[in-house]
C-alpha cells in the first residue's frame, strides 16, 4: 500500500551490525516518504516500523529521514524513542523552528542524526543537540573529514562514514576516527588471494545445489553430511538443541528426518555462509541468505528456475566471503552453466535477476523498474517478497 522500502546495515567499528537505514519508493523517482499531508507520514511509519505484523527493524535502531514539514509539526515525537534515530537532512533550512524542534525531541531523549551532511557555519548551534553526524566521504575528502572530526574528539557526537564500498575506503575512514559506517563494503572481496578451497566448502555447495530443488534427495543429504565431521556435529547439535525435541536424536537419518525440508533448509544454508570463512561481518552473511530468499520469493512461480535463483542469490558474495574471484572459484566448484553465467558476467535470466535485487538493496528504483520490465515482473509484489526475505532470514539468525 505504502510503497517499497529497503533497509540498509550499519555497522560499528568491529562490523557489528547494530542499526538500519531505512529508504522508501513512492514514486520511481522518489527515494523517501516526501509526503505533505501529516497523517500519510504516520501512517507510513506505522506501517511499516510499528505494526504487529512487521518485524523490519528485527530488534536494531532505525534511522528515518522525516520530512522537514514533519518535523515541524511534531511527527517524530509520536513514535517511541527507543527504537529510531531522527535523520535531518542537510539540504533542510536550518531555521529557527527547526532547532527548536530540534532541541525539543532531543530533551525528551531522541536519537539526532544530521544526515548527508556537508560542514557549514548554519548548523553549528544545533551540534549541542546532535548525537551523529554522517558524512558522505564521495563528497567529503578522508582528508578534509579529519579535522572535522577532530573537533569534536572531546564531545559525544559520533560520526558515521556512507556509501562505504570498499574494505579500503572502510579502513581509511576508521583510520580518520568514523565511529560507524555505511554501505555495502562487505560484499566486495578484501583482498584476492591465491588460497585453497577446503573441501568441506565443496560439499556445503553440493548440499546446496541439493535443497535448491523442488524435491530433495535425503540419502544424499545423508551422505555428503555424514562424509564432513563438522556437519555431522553441527546437524546433531541443532537438532539435540530443540526446544521440542523429546528423546535426544541419535543417528543423522533420523536428525534429517526430524527437521524437514523446512528446518534441513534452513540448516544447509545457515551452515552453508556461516562455516565458509571465518573473521567476516554477520552482515555479509545475513546478506548472502536474505538474496537468495529474495530471488527464489521473486522466481516462485518458475519452477525451473526457483532452485538456481535460490543458488545465485546465496553464492553471489562467494567471492567476498572466500576473498577469491569467481572464476578463480568456478573453476574448482561444479556449477550449473545458467549459474555461472549470471554469477561472473550477470548473464542470462538469472544474471539480470541478480542485478534487479542488487538494485532493489540500494534503492535504484529506475533500474528496478526497467529490470522488472525486462523480466516480465510487473505483475510480482517485489515489496512482498523482500519483506518475506527480510522475515525469513532474521529467522534464521535469531
Amino acid at each position: 500500500m505504502f510503497g517499497d522500502v529497503v533497509r540498509q546495515p550499519i555497522l560499528d567499528k568491529n562490523l557489528n551490525l547494530i542499526a538500519y537505514e531505512f529508504l522508501f519508493k513512492e514514486g520511481v523517482k522518489n527515494s523517501y516518504p516526501l509526503v505533505d499531508n501529516d497523517s500519510d507520514t504516520i501512517q507510513l511509519f506505522s506501517e511499516h516500523f510499528f505494526s504487529s505484523a512487521s518485524n523490519i527493524l528485527d530488534n536494531k535502531l532505525g534511522f528515518i529521514n522525516f520530512p522537514y514539514q514533519s518535523i515541524l509539526g511534531e511527527i517524530p515525537k509520536m513514535f517511541p524513542k527507543d527504537k529510531m534515530v531522527i535523520e535531518i537532512l542537510g539540504s533542510y533550512e536550518a531555521s529557527d523552528i527547526l532547532f527548536n524542534q530540534i532541541e525539543s525531541l532531543k530533551n525528551d531523549g531522541y536519537i539526532i542524526a544530521l544526515d548527508d551532511f556537508i560542514p557549514a557555519k548554519k548548523w553549528e548551534r544545533f551540534f549541542p543537540f546532535v548525537d551523529i553526524i554522517k558524512l558522505d566521504t564521495t563528497l567529503i575528502s578522508i582528508k578534509e573529514c579529519i579535522p572535522f572530526i577532530n573537533r569534536f574528539i572531546n564531545s559525544d557526537i559520533k560520526f558515521l562514514s556512507e556509501k562505504v564500498e570498499t574494505y579500503d575506503e572502510y579502513q581509511d575512514a576508521l583510520d580518520a576516527g568514523f565511529d560507524y559506517f555505511q554501505g555495502y563494503f562487505f560484499s566486495k572481496p578484501k583482498v584476492i588471494k591465491k588460497q585453497v578451497i577446503y573441501s568441506s566448502i565443496v560439499a556445503l555447495t553440493e548440499l546446496a545445489n541439493i535443497i535448491s530443488k523442488d524435491q530433495i534427495d535425503y540419502s544424499a543429504v545423508e551422505k555428503i553430511i555424514t562424509s564432513d565431521v563438522a556437519l555431522s556435529y553441527k546437524l546433531l547439535l541443532l537438532v539435540n538443541s530443540s526446544s521440542n525435541i523429546i528423546a535426544k536424536i541419535t543417528s543423522f537419518r533420523q536428525a534429517i528426518s526430524y527437521l524437514g525440508e523446512k528446518k534441513l533448509r534452513q540448516f544447509v544454508t545457515f551452515i552453508l555462509i556461516s562455516s565458509v570463512q571465518e573473521g567476516k561481518p554477520e552482515a555479509l552473511y545475513r546478506l548472502s541468505i536474505q538474496r537468495a530468499h529474495f530471488c527464489e520469493l521473486i522466481m516462485n512461480n518458475d519452477k525451473q528456475l526457483r532452485g538456481k535463483a535460490f543458488l545465485i542469490g546465496i553464492f553471489s558474495l562467494l567471492d567476498s566471503i572466500l576473498d577469491q574471484p569467481f572464476d578463480v572459484i568456478l573453476k574448482k566448484i561444479s556449477f550449473d552453466e545458467e549459474v555461472k553465467l549470471a554469477l561472473l558476467f550477470r548473464d542470462g535470466k538469472l544474471g539480470k535477476l541478480l542485478l534487479l535485487v542488487m538494485a532493489y538493496e540500494k534503492a535504484d528504483w529506475d533500474v528496478v523498474q526497467e529490470l522488472s520490465l525486462y523480466l516480465g515482473l510487473t505483475k510480482i509484489n517485489l515489496a512482498g517478497c523482500y519483506q518475506d526475505s527480510l522475515s525469513l532470514t532474521d529467522e534464521l539468525f535469531s
